[in-house]
């Protein structure tokens, strides 16, 4: 089986390596043909993805109870493991491996209609999405009802989908709909995301009744200010964020109030008009202009403002150093971590940093360094502990910060700190 199974491997990468050189070709009605038959290839590697990571779960798990380890360690670091492989986040990775896992056990019939193409992955997700509140008995139901005939969803759109997954789950156990909307009310948040132009999206998750309200309050308040003539030429959208900011940070009742808002600029940029982009931690690259005017703005307003300087290497531009302002050094360490690092250096692993770990332990006498520190987030530093885990801070004189990343199954990958802001002339160098 062994043999097989890595024939069908070098199989799959050889007809991948001779799809890559596919263009264009035969008209329009040829091209639409291939885009239907890649769409349905892809639902099918979805499908398998879905199989295999179940199956990688289950050898794990099992390899870890036969060794007699605790339970609460059988589980430990298998998403991270797949976010590896995948290419992305870990906590994407659980998502996914919580995807396979119930169409692999309880969901067949959606199963196999992402195994034949008439499903693709985002809609069977809807309707693992929808159904998780179910016992595996009433979800196999809903399988069964919407998936046992490829027919039922042919020409359902995403909310049609949805719609009929919500009235079959209300149905069958309404009394679990009611309690999965109150563990959604509990989970109420405020998050942000970069967007295009130096914007960011300000995402608000709560119940609808409360976000209706919100938005008919800052849609009447914004009227009213534009029918008596005090928008000040602002347009209504405009005026319902300013609104929304304003009430927010209390700016119109205390203005300036002090945040720390950490921008990353070289010295050329700040104060010759260099070019090159500047790094607002939390957000990502923010344009030379943009951040001079920010720095401008801060310096004129009420609000405390401070600079720091940060030293970097002259050959690689690598962070080495920050000028601390305070006496306790290790402060000053973590911070220079953080603007380093800028979020978790797992690879593909965008949260936000909340541990500056020691690469090499205390155990194995790794030294309280940048070096040696690196920033992670909370998940990724409790499973880098795990069982059959290894890392190692790689020597890279004048270069940029390397890390050593190998996983249980003897993989190995490498994260590279990104790059920072450097003036043109060592650029050029």
């Amino acid at each position: 089986m062994g043999a097989l199974i890595a024939a069908d491997l070098d199989e799959l990468r050889a007809f991948t390596a001779r799809l890559r050189c596919v263009e264009g070709c035969g008209g329009a009605g040829v091209g639409i043909e291939w885009l239907d038959a890649i769409e349905t290839l892809k639902s099918v590697g979805c499908a398998v993805q879905a199989v295999i990571a179940d199956g990688v779960a289950t050898s794990i798990r099992a390899d870890r109870k036969a060794r007699g380890l605790p339970r609460v360690e059988w589980d430990r670091g298998i998403a991270s493991q797949i976010a590896l492989a995948r290419r992305e986040s870990p906590n994407r990775a659980g998502r996914h491996l919580g995807f396979a896992q119930a169409l692999v056990h309880e969901m067949p019939h959606t199963l196999a209609m992402l195994q034949t193409g008439r499903l693709n992955e985002w809609r069977a997700t809807l309707l693992v999405r929808e159904t998780a509140c179910l016992s595996a008995a009433d979800r196999a139901v809903v399988d069964r009802r919407l998936c046992s005939d490829p027919a039922t969803l042919d020409g359902v759109g995403d909310r049609g989908l949805i719609a009929r997954a919500k009235a079959l789950a209300v149905e069958l156990d309404a009394a679990a709909v009611v309690r999965r909307h109150r563990k959604a009310v509990s989970e109420r948040r405020v998050t942000t995301r970069p967007a295009p132009d130096s914007m960011a999206y300000l995402s608000v998750l709560m119940p609808v009744e409360r976000a209706v309200c919100v938005q008919a309050t800052l849609g009447r308040d914004a009227d009213s200010l534009i029918a008596t003539g005090n928008s000040g030429g602002r347009t209504r959208n405009q005026l319902m964020v300013d609104l929304l900011f304003d009430r927010g940070t209390g700016a119109s009742v205390a203005s300036g109030v002090p945040v720390a808002v950490n921008l990353v600029l070289s010295d050329e940029t700040l104060l010759a008009r260099g070019h090159e982009a500047a790094q607002l931690q939390g957000f990502g690259p923010v344009p030379a202009g943009n951040a001079r005017q920010l720095v401008a703005d801060a310096a004129d307003s009420d609000t405390g403002t401070s600079l720091r300087r940060v030293y970097a290497c002259p050959q690689s531009g690598s962070l080495t150093a920050m000028e601390s302002q305070s006496r306790m050094f290790p402060k000053s360490l973590r911070q220079l971590i953080d603007l380093r690092d800028r979020t978790c250096r797992t690879p593909w692993c965008d949260a936000p940093i909340r541990h500056r770990d020691h690469i090499r332990s205390h155990r194995e006498s790794g030294a309280t360094t940048a070096d040696n520190g690196s920033g992670l987030c909370e998940a990724c530093n409790y499973v880098k502990e795990g069982d059959g885990w290894s890392v190692r801070p790689v020597h890279n004189p004048g270069g940029t910060h390397l890390i050593d990343l190998g996983t249980p199954t003897g993989n190995r990958y490498r994260s590279t700190a990104p790059p920072l802001p450097t003036p043109a002339h060592l650029r050029a160098s």
